[in-house]
């Protein structure tokens, strides 16, 4: 067994554990950290394979940016997470039902899983040769040229999915001021000015 074998079982074995602890922690920080092991993890894995610019990416953008602003995020918002799984219990068997479901299906995909003939050549056909063009202008072609519509598509589907965790976290607190400028608008001025007779030496 060579190092680089040796390397693979190890991130593997790594991913694989913190990505199960990321959905077991009952607390939501120790979630992040085991995720941010995760993606290390991987980015050893694309190493391995030969993507370093993917990896570094991974390390750049999702540890980096992404994940440090989920941990400051769990860390500063005043989150009840009591009340939320408290509001999740209700529904457990049915997604244990629903998760029961999709390994069953898993399994007869897998049980009935055979390769094509031509397989292996189709998927070495999508990219260029690795001795011809260097890994990240080849990750461009694809992305940018070949792939360009499912490219857009992808960031669609992402902007969407922002929009909607906005939507769901946003809450409105009654004892914030907030600006209401129609109202600033149409108010009379009659009704919101008063006169007031102070007198010398006395405050309202």
């Amino acid at each position: 067994m060579t190092v680089a074998d040796i390397a693979f079982y190890l991130f593997a074995i790594l991913m694989i554990g913190a990505g199960l602890f990321t959905v077991v922690s009952r607390n939501p920080v120790h979630s992040v950290l085991w995720l941010i092991l995760t993606f290390l993890s991987a980015s050893g894995l694309f190493v391995l394979l030969g993507a370093e610019f993917v990896a570094m990416l991974l390390i750049i953008v999702y540890v980096g940016a992404v994940m440090v602003l989920f941990l400051f995020v769990v860390m500063m918002l005043d989150v009840d997470f009591a009340e939320l799984k408290a509001g999740m219990a209700r529904y457990l068997p049915f997604a244990l039902l629903i998760g029961v479901v999709i390994l069953m299906q898993l399994a007869l995909a897998y049980g009935d899983w055979t390769a094509a003939e031509g397989a292996q050549a189709l998927r070495r056909s999508v990219t260029p040769d690795a001795a011809e063009i260097h890994n990240t202008a080849a990750i461009g072609q694809l992305m940018y040229d070949d792939y360009l519509m499912l490219f857009q598509l992808a960031g669609l589907i992402l902007l969407v999915s922002m929009i909607g965790a906005i939507v769901l976290t946003l809450r409105h607190n009654p004892n914030v001021k907030r600006q209401n400028v129609l109202k600033q608008m149409y108010r009379d001025p009659a009704k919101a000015m008063e006169m007031k007779d102070v007198e010398p030496g006395q405050g309202l």
